[in-house]
């Protein structure tokens, strides 16, 4: 089994032979069994397995939420210098949030659809700080969803989850785990639910958030090409047991047990490696961000002079001829959708088209 490196920070959550067993009629489950682990503030590490592995057993012992339940659970779970396992229930809560903070998998799940992201991300702040104003609680909310990456966040804080794509939604939710500043973010098979593309934007986000943020990620996933170029560390599990652990990157190139060889072997081979796909991404939505705003400043310029500027972002798209096929069995011409966003001038609606002018047949 590798071995863990040593590192010189202090760890912000340490794991210690922890135990977790679920009494059944046909006996005990041990979903957890003996597991130990240290994540230093500002580290990363990734808890990979297959279903049943005890991942997400493991994050959910680490969040505490095991509470109410039969498991039983020994061995030791300190994060931030605290002991979650004897922890009260109220000592528990104060945690929550504070200290240690959970993404979940599927984000409509967390997000209430009847309620605006900003409510509830107000909500996830004043719950645990309750000392906090609402306008202030507001501020903070239009600054996480500008740090996760939300476009135009004054008004889409005023926007429902089903105003958002999977991706967005995505980022409201870690948004909503960064309410108030946690010294630990575990994300539960975070990009599970995503494309390709939005999975590595949501996971070069989560590595700049911990990196400029200095707090410890713990990234839960069933896939080893997720974690690959996101943690510093991996901890393999099965049937509840760190088969083996160590650096990621040695790892990854020289696994020592059958079961990681065997991960290893149903990631899909691709000419290109994670970390250069990833590169490209960022290199991509860099320069897209640079002719946005090269567009705009054309915008503003041609308004000032007073001409008028096309909207660049919806430049209708004439396809070249094709041969004639026959009837077509679906054909869509010129189709819009658009919302209505409060958060205007003066508070009124303003719109984001999220389609507009769309045309093809099939």
């Amino acid at each position: 089994m590798s071995e863990s490196v040593p590192s010189s920070a202090s760890p912000v959550v340490r794991v210690e032979d922890l135990r977790v067993v679920f009494p059944t009629m046909d006996g005990d489950v041990h979903a957890v069994n003996g597991l130990s682990f240290e994540v230093p503030a500002g580290g990363a590490l990734g808890i990979v397995g297959e279903s049943g592995s005890g991942k997400s057993v493991t994050s959910l012992a680490l969040m505490g939420l095991h509470r109410g339940s039969r498991a039983r659970i020994t061995g030791s779970i300190e994060v931030a210098g605290q002991d979650v396992v004897s922890a009260s229930d109220r000592k528990l809560r104060r945690m929550r949030g504070n200290d240690i903070a959970m993404v979940f998998q599927d984000p409509m799940q967390s997000l209430h659809p009847q309620f605006t992201v900003g409510n509830q991300l107000v909500e996830a702040l004043r719950v645990h700080r309750p000392e906090v104003s609402r306008s202030e609680a507001r501020a903070r909310a239009v600054r996480s969803l500008e740090r996760v990456g939300i476009p135009h966040p004054q008004k889409r804080i005023n926007s429902y989850p089903h105003e958002f794509s999977g991706g967005m939604r995505q980022r409201v939710v870690i948004a909503m785990g960064l309410m108030c500043d946690p010294k630990v973010l575990l994300a539960d098979e975070p990009t599970t639910a995503l494309d390709v593309t939005v999975q590595a934007q949501v996971l070069d986000l989560l590595d700049e958030l911990r990196t400029d943020l200095g707090m410890g990620l713990i990234l839960v996933s069933h896939d080893l090409a997720v974690v690959a170029g996101s943690v510093d560390e991996v901890v393999v599990m099965r049937h509840g047991v760190a088969v083996e652990r160590g650096d990621v990157r040695t790892v990854l190139a020289e696994p020592e047990h059958p079961y990681t060889r065997a991960l290893l072997a149903a990631v899909p081979r691709v000419d290109l490696s994670r970390a250069q796909r990833r590169a490209r991404d960022r290199a991509e939505r860099a320069q897209r961000t640079r002719q946005e705003q090269r567009r705009s400043t054309g915008a503003t310029a041609a308004g000032e002079a007073g001409a008028k500027e096309p909207d660049r972002a919806f430049a209708p798209f004439t396809p070249e001829p094709k041969e004639e096929r026959g009837e077509p069995l679906l054909r869509v011409e010129d189709v819009a959708q658009r919302f209505g966003v409060r958060g205007g001038v003066w508070g009124r609606t303003t719109d984001f088209w999220a389609v507009k002018g769309v045309s093809f047949d099939l």
